[in-house]
């Protein structure tokens, strides 16, 4: 075994000298060598738990990472986090908890990280919050760090048909509506999910897991295999291995996690028709490492890249379409080659994006990802919206969508309970843009996602006839006309808080702007007369959260991040 000097390290404070006798002895009581106690410890950090199918396979993961780590040559300390999982969690209560999470993964992984002295990091997960919420605290302790994605889910099969998570929540409009019996969406809800992994299409999960690749963070084609993959063991293994390189030669995340490897970031999220939570994200992850990267330029860079996958909830094709046809390295490649991304970037391969991409053979003989010279669209999958609605700015998914334009009155609702229930009342019509307010960050408090609301309008057949806009969030799975992070929010006084029943709006993807044709001089009659509202989380972490969340233009985060530092973990 290497012979370590750990005069940098930070677990030197908890196992050299021989004042450490007594932390030492605890390492002993859980089976360790002295030469193991020796050597760098490295937390293995996952989501793992029962609460869903996106995380039950994290735990074997997890240990064949430790194998890496130990084979070369430092101690691995498995821990877990937790998870708040969104398809579980959706269209009720339970939702406030989603983004929540998010700072609570960082946060607890943080805290383990610090209260025990760990070197570096393998970070493993697998649902919506807990990829961002791992790569974030990666960020914050900036000691070597590798993260890996769980796998996605295989597809399911309805009559010989491919679904989702999503044909699920679509079916239950479709029910509602008379035009499914029981029987059939008893069917489908038994079969849609057939075993371990995040959802399948290019929803929230799978738009992070493609980021963690661009970005640096994981090693090359470590998203692609599926969740029950044995292949995915030996990704897991890859990167034990490569964490402990990684502290040899001493390179950080912060070193990975540049302004560019960001834009790198931003563009693959265009590039794919990926969820528009990651213009939540990646201005949290750049706040982690002391970098301002708010929604409006990661929605310009998300823009500005063709839309080149045909993945679901637009398209046609799911996550393990694009691992058939050699996994997140295809579009990295297709992206190099049009010159959109930065290739100089380091990764957490010690070598460069271009590097570790320069032999992989974009394959022409598929449909699933286009080259930049044919794109899908010309305009990336994802854009933002400015305008006296949304002064500080709102985002769209617009992959798969044919109607870039919407002119419709207002019905509005304060809560996603009411909205949800007119919905299945059929108590709107076309040309309604639906606004569902106070379920902003502070607001709800928690942002909640509204696939329940979304998916039933679709189910209906009123996908491309309705508008829906909101302060809080759309799940990754959300398609159609729907309008997320509207800023400020309503609980702040913000125009959508304003709006009433009947008012025009107007939406313009291709310009990029959303607007109500109300005059200056009534809106600030209404602003006058407006005042703010309780909520019944008055307690707890809820509570808590409310207190310190900022806007969902600058992520969503709790904390001032590192430009605010005076000193950082790593160097303790």
């Amino acid at each position: 075994m290497t012979t370590w000097d750990k005069s940098k390290l930070p677990s030197r404070h908890v196992s050299i000298g021989p004042e450490r006798a007594p932390h030492r002895s605890y390492y002993y009581a859980m089976g360790m060598t002295k030469e193991e106690i020796a050597s760098p410890l490295v937390g293995v950090a996952t989501c793992w738990n029962e609460a869903a199918p996106c995380n039950i396979a994290l735990n074997r993961q997890a240990q064949a990472a430790k194998r890496g780590v130990s084979a070369a040559g430092a101690a691995p300390r498995e821990f877990t986090t937790i998870t708040v999982t969104d398809g579980i969690a959706m269209g009720h209560q339970g939702m406030k908890a989603s983004l929540v999470s998010r700072e609570v993964i960082a946060d607890s992984v943080e805290l383990t990280m610090r209260g025990h002295c760990y070197d570096a990091l393998v970070g493993l997960a697998g649902c919506d919050k807990t990829l961002p919420g791992m790569m974030m605290v990666m960020l914050r302790l900036n000691v070597p760090s590798v993260f890996m994605y769980g796998g996605s889910i295989m597809p399911g099969k309805f009559r010989g048909k491919d679904v989702t998570v999503l044909d699920v929540f679509e079916a239950v409009g479709t029910h509602a509506a008379g035009n499914m019996s029981d029987a059939d969406l008893e069917e489908l809800e038994q079969h849609a999910c057939p075993g371990a992994g995040a959802c399948g299409g290019q929803f929230t999960a799978n738009t992070m897991a493609c980021i963690s690749e661009v970005i640096g963070l994981a090693l090359p084609h470590s998203a692609g295999a599926p969740a029950p993959d044995e292949e995915r063991d030996q990704w897991a293994y890859n990167s034990g291995v490569a964490v402990v390189d990684l502290i040899r030669k001493q390179i950080r995340p912060r070193d990975i996690v540049t302004r560019k490897a960001l834009e790198n970031a931003a563009r693959i999220v265009g590039a794919t028709g990926g969820s528009t939570n990651a213009a939540l994200h990646l201005p949290a992850i750049a706040h982690e490492a002391g970098i301002d990267f708010p929604l409006e330029e990661v929605a310009r860079l998300m823009r500005d890249t063709p839309h080149i996958a045909d993945l679901k909830p637009g398209g046609k094709y799911v996550a393990l379409d694009v691992h058939n046809i050699g996994g997140v390295p295809v579009i990295i490649k297709a992206l190099l080659e049009g010159g959109l991304l930065h290739g100089d970037c380091l990764t957490v391969t010690g070598r460069t994006l271009a590097e570790n991409h320069k032999d992989v053979v974009f394959p022409k003989d598929q449909d699933v990802v286009r080259p930049v010279s044919n794109p899908i669209s010309k305009i990336g999958g994802v854009v933002s919206l400015f305008g006296n609605l949304a002064p500080d700015g709102a985002i769209v998914k617009i992959a798969g969508m044919q109607k870039l334009r919407f002119e419709g009155t207002a019905l509005c609702f304060d809560c996603e309970e009411d909205a949800f229930a007119a919905v299945e009342a059929r108590a709107y019509k076309p040309g309604d843009v639906i606004v569902i307010r106070y379920e902003g960050p502070k607001g709800g408090p928690g942002m909640r996602e509204m696939l329940s609301t979304t998916s039933a309008i679709y189910g209906q057949g009123m996908g491309d006839k309705v508008a829906l806009i909101t302060d809080g969030r759309f799940s990754g799975a959300t398609r159609g006309f729907c309008i997320g992070h509207v800023g400020p929010e309503a609980a702040v006084g913000g125009p959508i808080g304003l709006l009433q029943n009947g008012d025009r709006i107007v939406i313009d993807a291709e310009k990029g702007t959303i607007d109500v044709l109300v005059p200056d001089e009534e809106m600030a009659k209404r602003r006058a007369a407006w005042k703010p509202r309780g909520h019944n989380f008055n307690s707890g972490v809820l509570w808590k959260y409310a207190q310190q969340v900022g806007p969902a233009r600058y992520g969503a985060v709790t904390q001032p991040g590192a430009k605010a530092e005076t000193h950082v973990y790593a160097d303790i």
